[in-house]
């Protein structure tokens, strides 16, 4: 039981996502929720409530929030990370996005491939970043890892 069952995106103060955010958004929603590894590791000599876990993701104050909460609405951990280590991948992985948003409309398939591996590099290296940040806060593996930075992603976006 050492997952994610829902996730929530308080993405009330972004602006309207382009159909393309939109797109990655319900993606990786979509393949967290199917697929996912989470866990609250003990922590000291307070008591960890076991999983499934409702995760609500929100930036706050500049700091990218996790609310995590049981699976019948108890808290279960809070925790503020800064956004500072995010910010230049976030930056790189959407001017990337839309390089290959626009390459697919009008680039042949080699040109694509091209430019999807780099995002891809792009991605793992948020991933990664995302993996050191929660260490010692959560367990994750990596594709829940790469899932939760395309929400970081989406939500860092307007914020």
């Amino acid at each position: 039981m050492t997952r994610i069952c829902h996730i929530e995106l308080d993405d009330a103060n972004l602006p309207p996502p382009t159909p393309e955010i939109e797109q990655e958004r319900k993606v990786a929603m979509f393949d967290l929720i199917e697929d996912n590894s989470f866990d609250l590791p003990q922590r000291g000599d307070r008591d960890v409530p076991g999983g499934p876990y409702r995760l609500g993701l929100s930036i706050r104050e500049k700091r990218l929030v996790f609310d995590i909460k049981t699976q019948s609405d108890d808290p279960a951990a809070e925790f503020h990370l800064s956004l500072s280590p995010f910010r230049q991948v976030v930056k790189d992985y959407w001017t990337i996005c839309e390089s290959y948003f626009d390459a697919v409309k009008n680039m042949p398939p080699s040109q694509i491939e091209t430019i999807d591996m780099a995002r891809r590099g792009i991605h793992n290296e948020g991933a990664r970043i995302l993996e050191e940040r929660l260490e010692g806060k959560a367990d994750i593996d990596n594709d829940t890892a790469r899932r939760l930075f395309t929400l970081i992603c989406v939500l860092h976006f307007g914020g």
